[in-house]
C-alpha cells in the first residue's frame, strides 16, 4: 500500500486527504492483517505521490522553513508561473513552470515532477526542477493567486489533452495546499482552504472524465466539506450541482434529481448556478423516464441561460449551446432520436473551439442519436470525428459513448462507413488504454 515510503511519511501524506490524522501505528496494524477502512482505501487510490527532482545539475537550495506561505522566488523568475511543491526534506519550495509546456502537451516527467509532491530518498546529484517561461510577473501575485493561475492553466490542459496528464499535478497541489495551510492563520488560511476545495472539485472532474466514479465522488465529497468549512456558499452550491452531474453519469436518477434540487435551493434565483442545477436535474428526470418534468426543467434552464444576471466564476461554460447539448442528451434517453440528432447538430456548431474534448463527447452523443434515428452513415461520420478527439485526449467519457455507438450500429455492420468506424474503434481505443 505504501511502496517504499516509511510509515511516518505515508501517514503524513494520507492525513490531509483523509481529513483526520493517520498514525504510523495504524499503518503497521493494516499491514499485519487488520481490515483497512474503506475511506483509507479510497484515499490511497486518490493520492498520487511523485518525485520532485531530475538527476542532473547541482543541488538547489531549499526554501526557507520559517515562512512556508511566502514563495522564495528565484532571481530569474520574472514572468514565470510559480507554484508550490514539497521539497525532498518535506518543506515547501516554489518552482516555475512554462504555461506553454502544459498547453502544448509537454507534460513530461520533469514537469509532472515539478508539480507533484515529493517523497523518497534524494538520488546523487539531484536538483530541484526549475522551469521558466513567460507568464505573469511572480512578484505581483500572492501564493493563492499563483495557485489559481496554475489551476486555470491545468483546466486548459485538461480540455486540450485529457485528464490523464493533469491528474498527478492536481493531486500534488492538494497535498501542497494542505501543508501550506498548516503555516497560516486567519484570512490566509481560509483562502487556502477555499483553494484546496477548488482543486478537489477539479480532481473530482478529472476522475469523472476518466470514469473512475468512486474516486470522483471521493474528491467531490472532500470539496464540499472544505468549501463548507471555508463558508464559501457559491462554491458549495457548485459542488452540489457537480455531485448531481456525477450521479447522472453513474445512471443514478434518484441522486441526480435530489442533489440538483438541493443545489437549486442553495443557489440564488436567476443565477448561473440555478440554471446549472436545473440542467443536471433534467438529466436525472430523463433517466427516470419522467418526460414532462425533464422537458420543463431543461426549458427553465434555457430561459435562465439566455438572461443570466450574475457574474459567478462557477459554471462559466454554461450558455445556451451547453443547455442544448444537454437537451439532446435527454431527448436521446427519452427515445426522441431524430429530434435529438437535430438539436446536437445545431448546438455543436455554436460550441467554442477551445472546448475540444467536450466537442468529442457531444459528437459521440450525436452519433448515438443518429444511430437511434436509423441514420447509420451520419452516425458513423460523427463517431469518426469523435474518435479522433478521443485518441488525442484519452477521455473515458468519449470512449464510453463511442462503445455504445458501436453496439447501436451492429444492425448495419456491413455498411462501409460503419465498417470504417468500428475498425478504427477497435484499433485506436485499446492502443490508448481506453477500452
Amino acid at each position: 500500500m505504501r511502496g517504499s515510503m516509511s510509515r511516518e511519511a505515508f501517514a503524513a501524506a494520507l492525513s490531509p486527504v483523509l481529513g483526520w490524522p493517520a498514525k504510523p501505528g495504524m499503518i503497521r496494524a493494516w499491514e499485519s492483517g487488520v481490515p483497512v477502512p474503506r475511506d483509507v482505501i479510497e484515499a490511497c487510490r486518490a493520492t498520487a505521490i511523485y518525485d520532485l527532482f531530475h538527476t542532473s545539475g547541482p543541488t538547489a537550495p531549499a526554501a526557507p522553513a520559517s515562512s512556508p506561505a511566502e514563495p522564495a522566488y528565484p532571481d530569474d523568475a520574472k514572468d514565470a508561473l510559480v507554484i508550490p511543491c514539497r521539497a525532498l526534506d518535506g518543506r515547501i519550495t516554489w518552482v516555475s513552470i512554462p504555461r506553454r509546456a502544459l498547453l502544448s502537451g509537454g507534460l513530461g516527467a520533469a514537469t509532472l515532477a515539478a508539480i507533484g509532491a515529493a517523497t523518497g530518498p534524494r538520488p546523487p546529484n539531484a536538483a530541484v526542477v526549475r522551469l521558466h517561461a513567460p507568464s505573469a510577473s511572480a512578484g505581483d501575485l500572492s501564493p493563492v493567486e499563483h495557485l489559481e493561475q496554475l489551476r486555470r492553466t491545468l483546466i486548459d490542459a485538461d480540455n486540450l489533452h485529457g485528464s490523464g496528464c493533469v491528474i498527478p499535478a492536481v493531486l500534488g497541489q492538494i497535498q501542497m495546499i494542505s501543508q501550506l495551510r498548516g503555516g497560516c492563520r486567519g484570512t490566509d488560511r481560509r483562502q487556502l482552504l477555499v483553494m484546496q476545495a477548488k482543486y478537489a472539485e477539479f480532481a473530482g472532474w478529472l476522475h469523472q472524465d476518466s470514469r473512475d466514479f468512486c474516486v470522483a465522488r471521493y474528491w467531490l465529497d472532500r470539496s464540499l466539506e472544505w468549501s463548507c468549512a471555508a463558508a464559501d456558499r457559491e462554491l458549495s452550491t457548485f459542488v452540489m450541482a457537480r455531485k448531481s452531474q456525477l450521479a447522472g453519469d453513474m445512471s443514478d436518477a434518484v441522486d441526480a434529481v435530489d442533489l440538483a434540487a438541493a443545489a437549486g435551493r442553495m443557489a440564488r434565483k436567476q443565477s448561473r448556478l440555478k440554471a446549472t442545477a436545473e440542467v443536471f436535474g433534467a438529466h436525472g428526470y430523463a433517466l427516470a423516464g419522467q418526460r414532462s418534468e425533464c422537458l420543463r426543467t431543461i426549458d427553465r434552464a434555457q430561459e435562465a441561460a439566455a438572461s443570466l444576471d450574475d457574474e459567478s466564476p462557477w459554471a462559466s461554460w454554461l450558455d445556451t449551446s451547453y443547455v442544448e447539448v444537454q437537451r439532446g442528451r435527454c431527448l436521446t434517453i427519452l427515445g426522441d432520436h431524430a429530434v435529438a440528432a437535430s438539436v446536437f447538430r445545431q448546438a455543436i456548431q455554436g460550441l467554442a473551439s477551445t472546448f475540444r474534448r467536450d466537442r468529442g463527447v457531444y459528437l459521440a452523443r450525436a452519433a448515438l442519436a443518429h444511430a437511434g434515428a436509423r441514420d447509420p452513415e451520419q452516425a458513423a461520420d460523427a463517431a469518426i470525428q469523435a474518435l479522433a478527439i478521443a485518441q488525442d485526449t484519452r477521455s473515458g467519457r468519449v470512449a464510453a459513448e463511442l462503445a455504445q455507438v458501436s453496439v447501436s450500429l451492429a444492425h448495419w455492420a456491413t455498411l462501409p462507413a460503419v465498417v470504417s468506424f468500428r475498425d478504427a474503434l477497435t484499433t485506436v481505443l485499446p492502443a490508448e488504454g481506453m477500452n
